[in-house]
């Protein structure tokens, strides 16, 4: 069985002139335990949202979401957010950090919405991406790729079994995502977890043996283009 197996998901968002719009529509996407896959999509394809339904941020019109067994699309909303918070890393683009708080505590706050705060767990994440001497640094104090590797440790903190990545290297410069690229991989290879990322930069795309077209698998955007036909 698939750690991931997505079946029929469809979602659709009302345009402003009051359209529907059909955004995501895959019949059928599975990602293996400790496998490491891009999604290759431009911006407006839907890899965002897909991301979100995956991860239960959103509900699907229709379709499922299984991680491991666990059909999370029909999952109650405080039982979603324990398992987003349990089974699921999130690393976003724009970092998403707790400005008022430490890289420590960013992690420390992740813990506690999952099994509870394991402040060694914690300091040892920081210092494998190597924040060990900035623990107590607040994101403003950090430059743009020191802050992407503290997302990158608070997404692993709680022993996910599968990371997502929404276009993690899209603010850092060529040498930062370079070296934040390695860090994820490397990391969530050693911490046994699936990693689904999302990306338009070649770069990254050339670094993964399985890239998957997002066009490929979400059928939204063809039928979008033949209606107007």
């Amino acid at each position: 069985m698939p750690l991931l197996e997505v079946s029929g998901l469809r979602k659709s968002f009302v345009s402003p002139d009051g359209r529907e719009q059909l955004v995501i529509d895959v019949p059928r996407f599975t990602l293996d335990e400790k496998a490491q896959a891009v999604l290759r999509g431009e911006s407006g394809l839907g890899k965002t949202t897909l991301l979100h339904l995956i991860a239960g941020i959103l509900k699907p019109d229709a379709g499922t979401v299984r991680l491991d067994g666990v059909e999370i699309s029909q999952l109650p909303e405080p039982e979603r957010d324990r398992l987003r918070a349990t089974r699921i890393g999130y690393i976003f683009q724009s970092f998403n950090l707790l400005p008022g708080f430490s890289c420590l505590e960013n992690l420390l706050v992740a813990m506690s919405f999952g099994k509870g705060a394991d402040r060694g767990r914690a300091e040892a994440l920081l210092q494998r991406v190597g924040l060990g001497q900035r623990l107590h640094y607040h994101p403003r104090q950090l430059s743009t790729g020191q802050q992407q590797r503290v997302a990158v440790a608070r997404a692993l903190v709680n022993r996910p079994r599968l990371v997502l990545a929404d276009e993690p290297t899209g603010n850092l410069d060529q040498a930062n995502a370079r070296e934040v690229l390695r860090l994820i991989r490397e990391t969530c290879a050693e911490n046994e977890a699936a990693l689904l990322l999302v990306t338009h930069d070649p770069e990254v795309l050339s670094s993964f043996t399985t890239v998957v077209p997002l066009e490929q698998i979400n059928r939204a955007r063809v039928q979008t283009a033949e209606a107007a036909l």
